[in-house]
Formats: C-alpha cells, structure tokens, sequence
C-alpha cells in the first residue's frame, strides 16, 4: 500500500469511523488486502473481545449483587430488582449463547465478580459488609437460572 494511501485510511478511521467501517468491509469483500488499514482493523477485533468480556463481567455484577439484596434485604424488594436480575441473567445468557468460548472466563472471573457485587451490596443497603457470606453463596448455574430465588 503507497504510504498516501495508508495515511489516507488512517486519517479516515480517526475523523470518520464509520465511514472507515464501511471502507474497510468494501476492501475486505473485494479481496482488496492491500488497500486494508489492517493496524487499525487488528486493534479494532481485539477491542470487540475486551468489550465483551467487559460485558460480560458487568452483567455478572449486576446480578450477583441484586441476588445479594434480594435475599439479605427481602423486606425491600421490588419489581426493578426482579426485572434487573432477569434482563442481566439474559443479557449473559444471550452472551453464552452467541460465545460459548466465554463460559470458562465466566468461570475465571466469577470470584472477583462476586467481591465487587458483595461490597457494592454493601454500600447500597448501607449494611456490613460481613452481613455478606465472604464466598459466592451461588453457583454459576444459580445465578445464570431464569427463575432461582426470585421466582
């Protein structure tokens, strides 16, 4: 690739993404690997893994710590807690679905996951934080279940 043309899509990818998008897939179908930013295109699929992960992990949180109040605070329990447990478990459910390679991350992070639902749960109810079990009191299949414990 001249070196115009490399400045050129690079110029475009930091002024224009998604007209760089849309250039980028042109060359991609037209066998055109010359033309291909591919420094940025490289970097761009490994960001989509970090997000996903990110994501991923993100929901757990959400729904390890509504767990957690659902069942240490009952007296304060609402239809936003059930309906939040229920779209996170989805949205990780959907995630597992369309990524199966993300279930032993799942597994990897749950621990940590679970530290940051616990001291987050913490300063939400405004209780202990020993008012919290120190391990998971779920498994990844409870948490991941449509209906455990609030059902």
């Amino acid at each position: 690739m001249s070196t115009d043309l490399q400045a050129s899509q690079k110029n475009l990818y930091e002024t224009d993404y998604l007209q760089w998008i849309d250039a980028t897939v042109k060359q991609l179908r037209a066998k055109d690997f010359a033309s291909v930013d591919w420094d940025n295109l490289i970097e761009e699929i490994e960001d989509m893994s970090r997000r996903e992960r990110k994501s991923l992990k993100s929901n757990l949180i959400i729904v390890l710590l509504h767990l957690l109040k659902w069942q240490y605070q009952p007296e304060q329990r609402s239809g936003s807690w059930r309906g939040s447990i229920r779209e996170h478990r989805r949205r990780i459910n959907d995630d597992l679905k369309d990524s199966p390679s993300l279930l032993p991350y799942l597994q990897a992070v749950f621990d940590d996951c679970y530290a940051n639902a616990r001291a987050q749960a913490a300063d939400e109810t405004e209780m202990p934080l020993d008012a919290f079990p120190s391990r998971c009191p779920y498994t990844p299949e409870q948490v991941l279940e449509s209906d455990y414990l609030t059902a």
